[in-house]
């Protein structure tokens, strides 16, 4: 069991594959010319299997696969493969450009479930966003997973004059789709220009749907990060995670290992813990672990509070969204 000082258990691993992306959404990647991690630096095949088996031995009951963009990686699905062995639920978040290519893989290895990030439902704006011309493949290669039975989760970013305009277009998704909607506020990382007034908060989102539909609250589990809400009759439901407004750090279980093998004990913890590393000398890397999770402070990192309005996102230190992993 891996358990910090405030007695939260954490069983949910996030292992990121890559900080190389074939999109280049603004708030996630710093700059279109971004130079990504040379592969001799990132974690191998072998390596991420033995340390997800560390943690696996420590409880760990659930793994995602993120990136950048996790199906964009040369051995992605000897990857999954392998990790589909371990005694855990594997899950995927994915931008969708490379879905097709892999159902195949995602079947035989047991993924039921997918997170699918998809900003607009509008292409002259998909392309504003990821200055990449790729909506119809997305939204096609959605459909064709949802048609093999996938749980599928869209992660729509909501930002302030930008897409908040389309809330209710995403609603209005649901209605006849299983596709459950999670609309995530904006969040400051190193690099995307994040200011409080671009944020778009749960209760103003929760307005906006509220005046086109009745909205039913649905019951959350400790460890979710979205509260969550069906409009009765949808097929789909939606969800709002709520990070800067009302953060749900008490319920935290997750760990995050970065693609170049540091584990941080927060999506916004300024410290890392360099596993790979220490593996690649052959050190116990247990012991690491453990004092990683030890340090981790009661909220958002320790580095600011949930009163956006006194957010400085330059005092805030964090490496980019693409080279966490989300």
């Amino acid at each position: 069991m891996i358990a910090d000082t405030f007695g939260r258990v954490h069983d949910y691993l996030r292992i990121s594959l890559t900080d190389n992306c074939n999109l280049r959404c603004f708030y996630c990647m710093p700059e279109e010319d971004y130079v990504f991690t040379p592969a001799s630096q990132l974690m191998q095949l072998h390596e991420i299997e033995a340390l997800a088996n560390v943690f696996v031995q420590q409880g760990v009951s659930k793994i995602r696969l993120t990136g950048g963009e996790p199906l964009v990686r040369k051995d992605a699905a000897a990857i999954i493969t392998a990790l589909s062995r371990l005694p855990v639920q594997l899950t995927l978040t994915t931008n969708g450009t490379r879905l097709h290519e892999f159902i195949p893989v995602l079947q035989h290895a047991g993924v039921h479930s997918l997170n699918i990030s998809l900003d607009t439902l509008q292409p002259d704006r998909f392309r504003l966003l990821t200055r990449r011309d790729q909506f119809e493949l997305v939204k096609r290669n959605i459909d064709a997973i949802l048609q093999q039975q996938f749980h599928v989760k869209v992660n729509m970013v909501v930002m302030k004059g930008l897409n908040d305009t389309e809330i209710n277009d995403f609603i209005a998704w649901t209605k006849d789709v299983p596709v459950h909607v999670r609309f995530i506020e904006f969040m400051p990382f190193s690099g995307n220009r994040w200011t409080s007034n671009k944020v778009f908060i749960w209760q103003e989102i929760l307005q906006v749907v509220q005046q086109e539909y009745e909205v039913v609250r649905l019951e959350d589990n400790l460890h979710d990060t979205a509260k969550k809400y069906t409009v009765p009759g949808h097929a789909g439901t939606f969800a709002v995670i709520s990070t800067m407004s009302a953060p749900f750090c008490g319920g935290c279980n997750r760990i995050r290992l970065t693609a170049d093998g540091k584990m941080k004990n927060c999506l916004f913890s300024s410290e890392e813990t360099d596993l790979l590393t220490a593996f690649r000398n052959g050190e116990d890397v247990l012991p690491l672990i453990q004092q990683s999770i030890r340090s981790k402070a009661k909220e958002l990192g320790g580095q600011f509070s949930a009163d956006i309005n006194t957010v400085h996102a330059e005092d805030i230190h964090n490496r980019s969204m693409i080279t966490i992993g989300g």
